[in-house]
């Protein structure tokens, strides 16, 4: 558990583990894959999963009651330091903030309930350029 929980929230890599913590490579990447796992399980019915029918009416009643009609939620980009990056792919995810970082997209409702992320976009980049790729905003393709 505590390889696992090193391993994410601080980005280090499983073979590191060894030197710190005297865990094998392997058996840390084994702790974090059933980790992973457990969150799943425990947390995809509410948590990991897009919002259904009764998720949206109950979003757009609350937006409605507080002034914002047709407003699921709050969408934002946050930029996120990639301290732990590695050498090779650091030009790839440095912008203009000239340090590696992380783009994540979020939409969150009022409870905080994150029904939607997207991150990890190469290079420099906006809001705007992130709003672009990202499939929160996509519309269907019309069939040929």
């Amino acid at each position: 558990m505590t390889a696992a929980l090193r391993m994410l929230a601080y980005g280090i890599t499983a073979d590191y583990m060894d030197e710190y913590l005297r865990i094998e490579e392997s058996t840390a990447l084994k702790s974090l894959k059933k980790f992973v796992k457990a969150i799943v399980v425990i947390y995809s019915d509410k948590y990991l999963r897009s919002p259904n029918n009764d998720d949206i009416s109950r979003l757009l009643a609350v937006g409605e009651s507080r002034d914002f009609p047709r407003m699921l939620g709050s969408i934002d980009c946050m930029y996120w330091k990639w301290k732990n990056c590695l050498t090779a792919l650091s030009g790839m995810y440095t912008g203009h903030i000239h340090e590696p970082t992380i783009i994540l997209e979020v939409v969150v409702s009022y409870d905080l309930w994150i029904w939607h992320a997207f991150f990890g976009l190469l290079g420099s980049h906006n809001g705007i350029n992130v709003l672009e790729q990202s499939p929160v905003l996509s519309q269907p393709k019309p069939p040929l």
